[in-house]
């Protein structure tokens, strides 16, 4: 059975785009994929049955983006990657995502 652990927009010491503000999607996008890309630095790459996704959920103010990790309830190396994601990724963003976030933010705005 496939099931997803919510890893969060950003790591959880870094301030994140807001929903509702100017360029949200595209700037949380762009947070997305620099969390992803240093989580896989972090943890390392996803095992056979987990993947690390951009996930859309539905808020009375619109959609919001975040990280999530679907992973395969019965493949233990997976559903360990998942929570390894959430408990051992990093507090905040190291050199190559603030470079990566900005050179971003000319396209999208100030990406905190």
């Amino acid at each position: 059975m496939t099931d997803w652990l919510d890893i969060g927009p950003t790591p959880p010491g870094e301030s994140c785009a807001q929903l509702g503000s100017d360029n949200y999607i595209p700037r949380a996008r762009c947070e997305c994929r620099s969390y992803i890309a240093q989580l896989r630095r972090v943890i390392g790459p996803e095992p056979a049955g987990a993947r690390l996704v951009i996930k859309s959920h539905q808020h009375d103010f619109g959609a919001y983006l975040s990280v999530a990790c679907e992973f395969d309830t019965d493949n233990q190396p997976a559903v360990e990657y998942a929570y390894r994601c959430e408990s051992d990724g990093p507090d905040e963003w190291d050199d190559q995502a603030k470079a990566e976030l900005h050179r971003k933010e000319a396209f999208h705005g100030n990406v905190d």
